[in-house]
């Protein structure tokens, strides 16, 4: 069986992405997603993201990590999944999106996709987490997916790897781990950022949720003032907005690009 797919980006974050509304797509075979998913031998991305029937919203969006395992949802590819069921004509312009986290709004604005984000949880400022080397002062935020933001004075510099590995893995994040985040400020309201992803198991260009979580967090420590600018790895600009009560994010969006690489057809053994 041979499986129609779209190569997709959002800022260097890429997916597969299929057209699953007949949901004929092997999703439980964890060791094939995890082959297709592999850059050396498969076609190489950071998600399979699956296009499903849904009951309460234009449709529903699966996601699952280069490992196989599906978590919740992500930022950068629910704005690649927007453009593709727009222009496949699943959606208008306009759209709803189900996901584990929750329902997601976009609207597709040519090359790019501003989404409308499930509402933010579990925002805890000044966070300790006891390290070999001592304590380690930290901010956490679930924005669909859970994230750790760690600011630094330099960026660069900084071990995202051994750093992220620390954190994702930290008997304070167990059992379902978490994702990390590295920033600074770098201008006027305008954050870089270096995400270390959950499931990836390695440092990413770009996580769309990351981005989102790293702005909140910064507005918090008064580094920046909604809107933000966010530079991922990249190198590549988005642009986070927010509103702020009593210490509660709402109305929180993401816009930035939604781009074809190729298409292609996944080989199933029968």
């Amino acid at each position: 069986m041979k499986i129609p797919f779209w190569k997709m980006h959002g800022a260097a974050n890429d997916f597969i992405l299929v057209d699953d509304r007949a949901q004929t797509f092997p999703a439980a075979d964890r060791d094939w997603l995890a082959r297709v998913a592999s850059r050396r031998t498969g076609v190489g991305c950071e998600g399979v993201i699956l296009i499903q029937p849904s009951d309460n919203a234009d449709f529903r969006m699966r996601f699952f990590n280069p490992d196989g395992g599906e978590v919740e949802m992500c930022g950068n590819g629910a704005r690649c999944v927007a453009r593709l069921a727009f222009e496949i004509g699943v959606a208008t312009e306009l759209m709803s999106i189900d996901t584990v986290a929750g329902i997601l709004k976009a609207q597709v604005l040519g090359e790019a996709v501003r989404l409308t984000m499930t509402e933010p949880q579990e925002l805890l400022m000044n966070r300790t987490l006891s390290t070999d080397d001592g304590p380690l002062a930290c901010h956490s935020v679930n924005t669909g997916v859970p994230h750790v933001v760690v600011p630094v004075d330099d960026l660069d510099g900084c071990d995202v790897m051994a750093l992220g590995r620390m954190i994702r893995y930290h008997a304070d994040m167990a059992p379902a781990g978490t994702n990390v985040n590295v920033i600074m400020t770098s201008g006027p309201d305008t954050i870089r950022v270096r995400t270390y992803e959950r499931g990836v198991e390695a440092e990413t260009l770009a996580c769309g949720t990351g981005m989102v979580a790293s702005a909140l967090v910064a507005q918090q420590l008064g580094m920046v003032s909604a809107p933000v600018t966010v530079m991922p790895a990249s190198g590549d600009q988005l642009h986070v907005d927010f509103t702020f009560s009593d210490g509660v994010p709402a109305d929180v969006t993401l816009l930035g690009p939604a781009v074809h690489v190729f298409q292609g057809n996944l080989d199933v053994a029968s």
